[in-house]
């Protein structure tokens, strides 16, 4: 099949693009940095340079592909940003261009916590988004891909780590949760470009399930912090962090009350009724990825 990705060469699109070749489709990779242009094609895969905020460029980039692949991504650290309008625009904009484009089969990035617009913080854009893009005419077959929290998420921990000594968050406990990466993701998504496009579909994607004790454990041993401890602070001691840090005061809020889901795990209610076979990516392949990381900084 003839693919287009968007992400860029992120922790997602980056692998993905490099199974999908390697099981023979051609892939076009969009990216609004020029200066990526060099490292997808050295790839093999094609180029596009442009906005997802320009829907004439997606129109051009999405012709003549057989399935496209859509996610949305924001930063944090603008004081003056308003994520959830920007992803009602770049979700309708990819929405209008699948229908220029004649794309009938899409697999679009969402996440665990979509299944709702309640009580999941920031992850309600992502409910946002799955809306509008089920807007689509029937005939264009949509599979949603939910991933549950990210290993790599953990690496904000670093600076912590390394300034206090201990891991801090305003949740974490002796149960267990899911987590996933990065690199399973885009393997569940290979798969899904290769199965039939007869129906819509919403796929959930884990790796592991651990609590925060076991993370804090792994974590620690593989940096050389044996005593390393999770901490639980409040919500409210958690989001002075976040803001002292420089995050976005909206995001923030949000970031606190996804994080607060976690804990009083509201956010996997549908996910544990649909839950999926793990990946391959275990807590101790990603604290050996931790370790290098944290080594390096």
């Amino acid at each position: 099949m003839n693919i287009v990705l968007t992400g860029s060469l992120g922790n997602i699109s980056k692998p993905l693009a490099t199974e999908l070749m390697a099981k023979g489709h051609s892939v076009i990779v969009i990216s609004s940095n020029p200066e990526k242009e060099k490292e997808i094609e050295k790839l093999g895969a094609k180029a596009a340079i442009g906005t997802m905020e320009d829907v004439s460029f997606l129109t051009e980039a999405f012709k003549g592909a057989d399935a496209v692949y859509c996610m949305e991504t924001f930063g944090f650290f603008n004081p003056d940003f308003d994520y959830l309008p920007y992803i009602d625009q770049i979700a309708n904009n990819y929405k209008q261009a699948i229908e220029q484009s004649g794309v009938q089969k899409v697999i679009h990035l969402s996440s665990v916590g979509a299944h709702t617009s309640e009580g999941v913080g920031i992850l309600k854009f992502h409910h946002l988004a799955e809306s509008i893009m089920s807007q689509l005419p029937k005939e264009i077959v949509i599979k949603f891909i939910r991933p549950v929290g990210f290993y790599v998420n953990l690496l904000g921990q670093i600076l912590t780590i390394k300034s206090q000594g201990m891991i801090v968050s305003n949740f974490g406990s002796k149960e267990k949760e899911p987590w996933v990466s990065p690199y399973d993701i885009a393997t569940v998504i290979a798969e899904e470009f290769d199965c039939p496009f007869d129906y819509r579909k919403i796929r959930y994607v884990a790796s592991d399930e651990f609590s925060a004790n076991e993370i804090a454990e792994a974590l620690g041993k593989a940096i050389g912090k044996p005593d390393l401890k999770w901490v639980t602070v409040t919500d409210e001691q958690y989001l002075d962090g976040l803001l002292n840090f420089g995050m976005n005061k909206q995001i923030a809020e949000d970031y606190v009350a996804m994080q607060a889901a976690q804990r009083n795990g509201s956010i996997y209610e549908d996910f544990n009724e649909h839950k999926p076979t793990f990946g391959k990516v275990k807590l101790p392949d990603f604290a050996k990825e931790f370790a290098a990381i944290y080594n390096q900084q």
